[in-house]
């Protein structure tokens, strides 16, 4: 059973959440301080769930550096009140790998986990892809520059595999949206373009080209 630690001070919000995702069949911790939950981040953990702010000084932003201090690759999906592109942005800079914006419904917050989980969890056969002088270990999901591993987040590493399975396809930001994020995912396809840029910028031998006006398509 996946356990999920999800982070929210509202306290009927996350008695609410717990239930929906206990049903799904995770097994859930609850926090409603920033401080409790570092405490925690030494446990093994499948997925955190971060509420931007909190009851203490702690912020998710605060919580989520110490996560990926401690693990580069756990999944983590931040919930805010606050719809602002620069919140979404600076939370895919820390490392997210989604984003949903109160009020929402647990039903869609389930399905975004079950497509996390489903990713970054299923079963693959021991694969290795080499393009230029990266080696990718698809079953570890792991990346390497020769002898030097790249920390990527998970969805830094599905677009990576979709990128490097279809070379010299290309795709159009809304199908990148469906292939990584999922088709039931609600938000804009500007955060494609950050995500492709997040990847650039820790692999610069990725020779990904932008289609104008469409999308993208590495050669």
């Amino acid at each position: 059973m996946h356990k999920i630690c999800y982070v929210e001070d509202e306290q009927d919000l996350s008695s609410l959440v717990k239930t929906y995702l206990e049903k799904a069949g995770y097994q859930v911790v609850c926090f409603s301080k920033g401080q409790d939950a570092i405490s925690y981040i030494d446990n093994e953990v499948d997925l955190w769930i971060l509420d931007i702010m909190l009851q203490d000084d702690i912020t998710g932003y605060d919580i989520i550096k110490k996560v990926r201090e401690n693990n580069c690759t756990v999944p983590i999906i931040f919930t805010s009140a606050r719809d602002q592109d620069l919140d979404k942005i600076l939370g895919l800079e820390l490392g997210s790998d989604d984003y949903i914006t109160k009020p929402f419904s647990p039903k869609e917050l389930v399905l975004r986990v079950n497509n996390i989980m489903r990713r970054v969890y299923k079963k693959v056969d021991d694969e290795i892809i080499t393009y230029q002088e990266y080696t990718v270990h698809v079953k570890k999901r792991i990346v390497e520059d020769r002898d030097q591993e790249i920390s990527l987040t998970t969805l830094e590493f599905d677009l990576l595999l979709l990128f490097l399975r279809n070379t010299e396809k290309s795709f159009s930001r809304e199908e990148i949206l469906d292939l990584v994020w999922g088709n039931d995912y609600f938000g804009t396809d500007r955060v494609v373009d950050d995500l492709v840029r997040r990847l650039r910028k820790k692999m610069p031998k990725l020779n990904i080209n932008t289609i104008y006006g469409y999308g993208y398509r590495l050669s």
